[in-house]
C-alpha cells in the first residue's frame, strides 16, 4: 500500500519526514499516559485502512501499567482486543528522536464498532457533541506547570531540583517570572520551542513559575477542544522528551516537593454562539449572564468531578493554604487565589480559567469536566453568588481534601453518570480505587520512623 492511502493531511506530513521508517500509535489512557504500538511505515496504510488491535483493559490500567481486573476489562472478558483507528490530522513528527519518526493518535472503538466510551478522547467528544446540539462552540486553551528535575535522584529515591545550566549550581530559590531563570535553561526552552514548530502544537509562552526550576507552557486557544487537549498531550511528551535528551527529568507531578509550590493544569475556556459571538462577554461591572451561569454549574459540579482534576495520591498534597491553589470554588476577577478566575481582558474576549486540576491530571477529562459543568450551569441558570475581591483564603472557607472521598463521591455521582455514562463511572471509579488500595497497602519511611520504636 501506498502512502495515498493516508488521509490527504497525513500523507503530506509524512512526506516531509524525509526517512521516517518508524511510527509511534499512541493511545493515552485514562491517566493520560501513553501506551500503543511502534509499526514501520510499509504497515501505516493498512492502520488506517483497518486499524490496530489493542487490549481493551488498557485504557484502564492502574498508574503502574497493571490491568485493573475490576473494571471488568480484564479475565472476566478473555481481556479482548479492540480496534484502535487514527485520529485523522494527528499525525506529527518526533524531532527529539536519532531517526527520523512520526507519532499517531489512535482511538479505541467498542464492539459494535462506536466510539469506546472509557476512551478519554470520546469522553470530551461526548461533551462537545452536546454543545454543538446547542449550536455552541468552546474555546480552549490548556496552561501547564511543570519541574524540570535532575535525572538523579537522592539515595531514598527523592527527586531534586535541577542543575542550573549556566551557573552550574542546583537550583534553591524561587524568582517568579524571573527573565534570568528563563535565559540559563534557554536551551531547554529553544528545544521544546523547536519541538513544538515541528508537530505544529500552537505553544506561545514560557513562564519561570513559583518555585525552583518549576516552569509553565502555555497553548494558545483553539475553537476546537479536542485538537487543544490533543495539544496538551503531545506537549507533554515533547517536554519530557527533551529534559531526558538534556539529562533532566520534566516531572507533571502534582507536588513533588512538600515546601514548594505545586504544579497545575488551568483551562481556559470562552464560549461562541452560531454568529461567532462570546457568550462571556461582559465586564466587571456588567458580567453576562452566560458565564455567572457557567461559573455555577462548576461550582455545583466541582465535587462529582473532583476525582477527574485530583486523579491521583499526590494530587491532594497540592491543596494547601497561601500557594495560589483554590480550597474551594469562589470565582473573581484577575484574581489567582480563587478557583473561577476570570482574568483581565478586553469585554469581547472574556473568559473563565478553571484553576483546581493538577498537572497530574488527563487533559482530556479535565477538560470534558470543566465543560460538562458549564453546560450544567447554563442549563439551569445557577447563581455564583458575588466575586471575591481580594484574598480568597481569609474570606472563605477552605474545604479539606481526600483521595478516598472523591473517589467514592465520583462513584456515588449522578451528575457523572448522566453526563459521561455508568460505564465511564464504573471503569474510571474502579481504576482509582483500585490504585487507592494498592497505595495504603505500602508502609512508608514516615511510618518506620514514627511507629518502628516508638510503639
Amino acid at each position: 500500500m501506498s502512502d495515498y492511502a493516508l488521509p490527504a493531511a497525513d500523507a503530506a506530513v509524512l512526506q516531509q519526514i524525509p526517512g521516517c521508517e518508524l511510527i509511534d500509535l499512541i493511545l493515552p489512557d485514562l491517566n493520560g499516559l501513553l501506551r500503543g504500538k511502534r509499526v514501520t511505515r510499509d504497515a501505516l496504510a493498512k492502520v488506517y485502512e483497518s486499524g490496530v488491535c489493542l487490549p481493551m483493559s488498557l485504557l484502564a490500567t492502574d498508574i503502574t501499567g497493571n490491568t485493573v481486573e475490576e473494571t471488568g476489562l480484564g479475565y472476566d472478558i478473555g481481556d479482548e482486543d479492540r480496534i484502535c483507528r487514527p485520529v485523522p490530522g494527528t499525525l506529527r513528527p518526533v524531532p527529539w528522536q536519532k531517526k527520523p519518526m512520526a507519532q499517531l493518535l489512535l482511538c479505541m472503538e467498542d464492539a459494535q464498532g462506536g466510539q469506546f466510551v472509557a476512551n478519554p478522547r470520546e469522553a470530551l467528544r461526548r461533551v462537545l457533541a452536546r454543545f454543538d446540539a446547542l449550536g455552541l462552540t468552546p474555546v480552549v486553551a490548556v496552561e501547564l506547570e511543570f519541574y524540570l528535575l535532575d535525572a538523579k535522584q537522592t539515595e531514598d529515591g527523592r527527586p531534586q531540583t535541577s542543575i542550573n545550566p549556566a551557573t552550574g549550581q542546583r537550583n534553591r530559590t524561587t524568582q517568579v517570572y524571573s527573565l534570568e531563570d528563563l535565559n540559563d535553561y534557554q536551551t531547554f526552552t529553544d528545544a521544546v520551542a523547536d519541538a513544538c514548530r515541528a508537530q505544529a502544537i500552537p505553544a506561545d509562552t514560557a513562564v519561570a513559575e513559583y518555585a525552583p526550576g518549576q516552569f509553565e507552557i502555555n497553548l494558545k486557544h483553539r475553537a476546537d477542544a479536542l485538537a487543544a487537549c490533543d495539544d496538551a498531550i503531545c506537549l507533554k511528551r515533547a517536554i519530557k522528551a527533551v529534559a531526558e535528551r538534556q539529562g533532566m527529568l520534566a516531572s507533571f507531578m502534582a507536588k513533588p516537593f512538600v515546601d514548594q509550590a505545586g504544579s497545575g493544569t488551568h483551562i481556559h475556556v470562552s464560549l461562541l454562539d452560531r454568529n461567532g459571538n462570546n457568550l462571556f462577554a461582559g465586564t466587571p461591572d456588567a458580567p453576562a449572564p452566560a458565564m455567572l451561569a457557567a461559573i455555577g454549574g462548576l461550582q455545583r459540579s466541582s465535587r462529582d468531578c473532583m476525582l477527574m482534576f485530583a486523579p491521583h495520591a499526590n494530587s491532594y498534597r497540592r491543596f494547601v493554604l497561601n500557594a495560589f491553589v483554590p480550597l474551594n470554588d469562589c470565582w473573581g476577577y484577575n484574581n489567582r487565589t480563587v478557583a473561577m478566575r476570570i482574568p483581565h481582558s478586553d469585554p469581547a474576549n472574556t473568559r473563565i480559567e478553571h484553576r483546581i486540576a493538577g498537572a497530574d491530571a488527563n487533559p482530556y477529562l479535565v477538560t470534558a469536566a470543566v465543560l460538562a459543568g458549564m453546560l450544567h450551569g447554563l442549563q439551569n441558570g445557577f447563581d455564583p453568588g458575588p466575586p471575591i475581591v481580594g484574598n480568597a483564603y481569609e474570606q472563605t472557607e477552605s474545604r479539606t481534601l481526600f483521595w478516598r472521598d472523591t473517589i467514592a463521591d465520583f462513584m456515588a455521582s449522578g451528575f457523572i453518570g448522566d453526563t459521561f455514562g455508568p460505564d465511564f463511572r464504573h471503569i474510571y471509579g474502579q481504576q482509582k480505587l483500585k490504585e487507592l488500595r494498592s497505595f495504603y497497602r505500602e508502609v512508608t519511611t514516615l511510618e518506620y520512623a514514627w511507629y518502628l520504636r516508638q510503639v
